[in-house]
């Protein structure tokens, strides 16, 4: 298990990191699900007593994150396995929230959080046992002075350009930190301080995706959020809990509304192509419904959305049933499938160089082609030449 605790100071009050991380959950949730491969379905999202924290709120997502890992991960699993599963609990100012993966027993992510009116500065808000303590990295983030990739830098959200409108903060220095230890109390400032424990304990390959999650599945994410949690003041200011719940709400329906149709125009597709191919073996059958039908339905889902429930309920039976038809004939148990797998891609990432498993493409579509769903006879070697000859021709179109 990696731990690293991350501390992330940001120029403004307690209270209002609240609704500007909230804000900034709700907003991106929606940026981010954008068809094939890629997406966030919101479950639940109710109100809890005595659980973490105490009181607060609890939500429940599923990822689809076909497009955010490295392709020679993403080429070796089947499309069931591209999803994390995340359980929240609010009790601002504390969090935890947990990831697992259904398809991948043996890896967790969990993160809890305090926030605190200082720079992060605290030694220890975790009361961590000395054991813990030295396993423990600190690692501070510095929305200003933090590496962005060129690819995914914006003027807009560059804190030492950006000034708001409504509260006429900004821009901030380099030094913006020690500006404000040096004067405590002249200027409102706030700190997550996030202990975050990463656990993949398959053998063989344990660190290095360890280090990747970490590397790039959060700290990369933080940076990046909180720059635009701070950038994008001028949308979160002002507003209410009670109107961040409406927002959260509009998201859910939205992300349910689009997740239903994706799947929708999923199973057409896939009984449109099981019709033509009934047809070519036997020369006979019903043909597939007409493409009016197929509108239809999808036109009545946009004109009524059904409950999140019913729609959570057509998502989930859309993808096992898609899980079902991929398998031929009598198949091994899922455990076991997950055991090969991982027992596999451990051997070829030991083959692999560092700088090869953090390249994680943003991008598969285009060779999604030369995958298929279900591996069931394969040469490894053969896959890695292919995974990287695929790679050097998308550095080359770059």
């Amino acid at each position: 298990m990696l731990i690293k605790e991350y501390r992330i100071p940001m120029p403004m009050s307690v209270e209002e990191y609240r609704i500007a991380q909230l804000y900034m959950i709700q907003k991106k949730s929606r940026e981010e699900s954008c068809g094939e491969g890629s997406g966030v379905e919101i479950l639940e999202n109710k109100p809890y007593e005595d659980g973490p924290g105490g009181s607060g709120q609890y939500t429940h997502k599923v990822y689809h994150i076909g497009k955010h890992i490295p392709s020679w991960f993403c080429a070796i699993l089947p499309q069931a396995a591209l999803r994390v599963e995340e359980e929240s609990w609010n009790a601002y100012p504390y969090t935890r929230t947990r990831y697992t993966c259904p398809f991948v027993e043996k890896f967790s992510i969990d993160i809890e959080t305090y926030y605190k009116p200082d720079t992060g500065n605290q030694a220890d808000v975790f009361n961590l046992s000395s054991a813990e303590k030295r396993q423990r990295t600190v690692d501070p983030i510095d929305i200003v002075k933090d590496y962005i990739p060129p690819h995914e830098y914006l003027v807009e959200e560059d804190p030492k350009l950006y000034q708001s409108i409504k509260t006429r903060r900004g821009p901030l220095s380099e030094d913006w930190i020690e500006e404000i230890n040096h004067n405590p109390g002249q200027t409102v400032v706030m700190c997550a301080y996030k202990l975050c424990k990463v656990e993949f304990r398959y053998w063989g390959m344990q660190s290095k995706i360890e280090r990747f999650i970490h590397d790039v599945g959060l700290r990369k994410v933080m940076v990046r959020a909180h720059r635009q949690a701070w950038c994008w003041q001028d949308e979160w200011y002002g507003l209410t809990i009670e109107d961040i719940r409406q927002l959260e709400l509009e998201t859910q329906l939205a992300l349910a509304k689009k997740m239903a149709q994706y799947s929708l125009n999923e199973e057409g597709e896939a009984e449109t192509n099981g019709s033509s191919v009934s047809q070519d073996q036997e020369q006979a059958g019903e043909s597939p419904g007409s493409a009016a039908e197929v509108e239809g339905s999808q036109g009545k889902l946009g004109d009524s959305l059904e409950t999140r429930g019913e729609l959570t309920k057509q998502w989930s039976t859309s993808s096992r049933s898609s899980n079902r038809s991929s398998k031929r004939g009598t198949s091994p148990s899922h455990h076991s499938i997950s055991e090969w797998r991982m027992q596999s891609i451990a051997r070829d990432s030991d083959d692999s160089t560092d700088d090869e498993f953090f390249d994680a493409h943003e991008d598969l579509s285009d060779n999604e082609d030369m995958f298929s769903q279900e591996i069931t006879k394969w040469s490894s070697n053969d896959l890695m030449d292919k995974i990287e000859t695929i790679e050097a021709d998308e550095a080359q179109r770059r």
